[in-house]
Protein backbone atom coordinates (compact mmCIF):
# COMPACT_ATOMS: atom_id res chain seq x y z
CA UNK A 1 0.00 0.00 0.00
CA UNK A 2 2.80 2.08 0.77
CA UNK A 3 5.85 2.72 -1.29
CA UNK A 4 8.86 3.35 0.59
CA UNK A 5 10.13 6.58 0.51
CA UNK A 6 13.24 6.15 0.35
CA UNK A 7 13.31 4.27 -2.74
CA UNK A 8 11.10 6.16 -5.31
CA UNK A 9 13.00 9.02 -6.85
CA UNK A 10 12.40 11.08 -9.30
CA UNK A 11 14.16 11.68 -12.59
CA UNK A 12 15.76 15.08 -11.62
CA UNK A 13 16.73 13.56 -7.75
CA UNK A 14 18.70 10.92 -9.85
CA UNK A 15 20.83 13.05 -12.46
CA UNK A 16 23.10 15.13 -10.23
CA UNK A 17 25.55 16.38 -12.21
CA UNK A 18 28.91 17.07 -11.42
CA UNK A 19 28.66 21.51 -11.16
CA UNK A 20 27.72 21.64 -7.52
CA UNK A 21 26.49 18.51 -6.84
CA UNK A 22 27.21 18.37 -3.25
CA UNK A 23 25.06 21.35 -3.11
CA UNK A 24 22.08 19.83 -4.87
CA UNK A 25 22.40 16.39 -3.38
CA UNK A 26 22.26 18.03 0.24
CA UNK A 27 19.40 20.22 -1.12
CA UNK A 28 17.61 16.94 -2.39
CA UNK A 29 18.02 14.74 1.09
CA UNK A 30 17.14 17.78 3.13
CA UNK A 31 13.80 17.66 1.06
CA UNK A 32 14.02 14.15 1.23
CA UNK A 33 13.41 14.28 5.08
CA UNK A 34 11.34 17.10 5.01
CA UNK A 35 8.51 14.72 2.74
CA UNK A 36 9.34 11.62 4.86
CA UNK A 37 8.77 13.83 8.14
CA UNK A 38 5.53 15.20 6.58
CA UNK A 39 4.47 11.96 5.67
CA UNK A 40 5.21 10.62 9.43
CA UNK A 41 3.59 13.61 10.71
CA UNK A 42 0.11 12.82 8.52
CA UNK A 43 0.28 9.20 9.27
CA UNK A 44 0.70 10.19 13.71
CA UNK A 45 -2.31 12.59 13.05
CA UNK A 46 -4.51 9.89 11.23
CA UNK A 47 -3.48 7.40 13.51
CA UNK A 48 -4.69 10.17 16.02
CA UNK A 49 -7.95 10.40 14.45
CA UNK A 50 -8.86 7.05 13.88
CA UNK A 51 -7.69 6.47 17.95
CA UNK A 52 -10.79 8.93 18.39
CA UNK A 53 -13.10 7.42 16.31
CA UNK A 54 -12.39 4.38 17.76
CA UNK A 55 -13.05 6.03 21.67
CA UNK A 56 -16.06 7.97 20.26
CA UNK A 57 -17.73 4.62 18.58
CA UNK A 58 -17.06 2.65 21.93
CA UNK A 59 -18.53 5.56 23.99
CA UNK A 60 -21.79 5.15 21.70
CA UNK A 61 -21.50 1.11 22.13
CA UNK A 62 -21.35 1.95 25.62
CA UNK A 63 -24.31 4.84 25.27
CA UNK A 64 -26.75 2.04 23.14
CA UNK A 65 -26.22 -0.48 25.60
CA UNK A 66 -27.51 1.87 28.60
CA UNK A 67 -30.61 2.57 26.00
CA UNK A 68 -31.00 -0.79 25.97
CA UNK A 69 -31.16 -1.44 30.00
CA UNK A 70 -33.54 1.66 30.18
CA UNK A 71 -36.31 0.32 27.68
CA UNK A 72 -35.80 -3.41 28.97
CA UNK A 73 -36.49 -1.79 32.56
CA UNK A 74 -39.30 0.67 31.30
CA UNK A 75 -40.95 -2.58 29.55
CA UNK A 76 -40.93 -4.22 32.60
CA UNK A 77 -42.53 -1.07 34.50
CA UNK A 78 -45.21 -0.57 31.71
CA UNK A 79 -46.10 -4.21 31.73
CA UNK A 80 -46.10 -4.42 35.88
CA UNK A 81 -48.58 -1.25 35.84
CA UNK A 82 -50.75 -2.92 33.29
CA UNK A 83 -51.47 -5.50 35.57
CA UNK A 84 -51.76 -3.41 38.13
CA UNK A 85 -54.40 -1.37 36.24
CA UNK A 86 -55.98 -4.37 35.13
CA UNK A 87 -56.19 -4.65 38.67
CA UNK A 88 -57.70 -1.28 39.76
CA UNK A 89 -60.17 -2.38 36.88
CA UNK A 90 -61.75 -5.70 38.05
CA UNK A 91 -61.88 -3.27 41.85
CA UNK A 92 -63.84 -0.63 40.25
CA UNK A 93 -66.06 -3.44 38.84
CA UNK A 94 -66.36 -5.64 41.78
CA UNK A 95 -67.10 -2.32 44.25
CA UNK A 96 -70.15 -1.40 41.76
CA UNK A 97 -71.56 -4.34 41.87
CA UNK A 98 -71.58 -4.86 45.52
CA UNK A 99 -73.04 -1.18 45.60
CA UNK A 100 -75.49 -1.75 43.59
CA UNK A 101 -76.27 -5.17 46.49
CA UNK A 102 -75.87 -2.40 48.66
CA UNK A 103 -78.30 -0.30 47.26
CA UNK A 104 -81.39 -2.86 46.65
CA UNK A 105 -80.13 -4.41 50.39
CA UNK A 106 -80.70 -0.66 51.74
CA UNK A 107 -84.07 -0.27 49.42
CA UNK A 108 -85.46 -3.43 51.57
CA UNK A 109 -84.39 -2.65 54.36
CA UNK A 110 -86.18 0.72 54.33
CA UNK A 111 -89.19 -0.81 52.83
CA UNK A 112 -88.86 -3.54 56.18
CA UNK A 113 -88.08 -0.92 58.27
CA UNK A 114 -91.44 0.75 57.19
CA UNK A 115 -93.69 -1.53 57.44
CA UNK A 116 -92.33 -2.87 61.12
CA UNK A 117 -93.02 0.71 62.25
CA UNK A 118 -96.43 0.50 60.86
CA UNK A 119 -96.40 -3.12 62.54
CA UNK A 120 -95.61 -1.54 65.79
CA UNK A 121 -97.88 1.09 65.58
CA UNK A 122 -100.91 -1.31 64.49
CA UNK A 123 -99.80 -3.76 67.30
CA UNK A 124 -99.60 -0.07 69.81
CA UNK A 125 -103.22 1.25 68.80
CA UNK A 126 -104.32 -2.70 69.25
CA UNK A 127 -102.98 -3.04 72.54
CA UNK A 128 -104.29 0.67 73.84
CA UNK A 129 -107.84 -0.51 72.20
CA UNK A 130 -107.58 -3.56 74.39
CA UNK A 131 -106.72 -1.90 77.60
CA UNK A 132 -109.80 1.01 76.64
CA UNK A 133 -112.27 -1.49 76.13
CA UNK A 134 -110.90 -3.70 79.59
CA UNK A 135 -110.66 -0.56 81.57
CA UNK A 136 -114.69 0.17 80.31
CA UNK A 137 -116.11 -2.98 81.07
CA UNK A 138 -114.40 -2.98 84.64
CA UNK A 139 -115.57 0.59 84.47
CA UNK A 140 -119.03 -0.52 83.43
CA UNK A 141 -119.00 -3.46 85.56
CA UNK A 142 -121.85 -3.62 88.03
CA UNK A 143 -120.38 -3.14 91.67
Amino acid sequence: MFVPVIHSYSADEVDVGSDGGAVQQAFLLESRRQKVLLLDNEITFNEAVIEEREQGIQEIQQQIGEVNEIFKDLAVLVHEQGTMIDDIGTHIENSRAATIQAKSQLAKAAKTQRSNSSLVTCNALIFMFYWILKFCTICKAPS
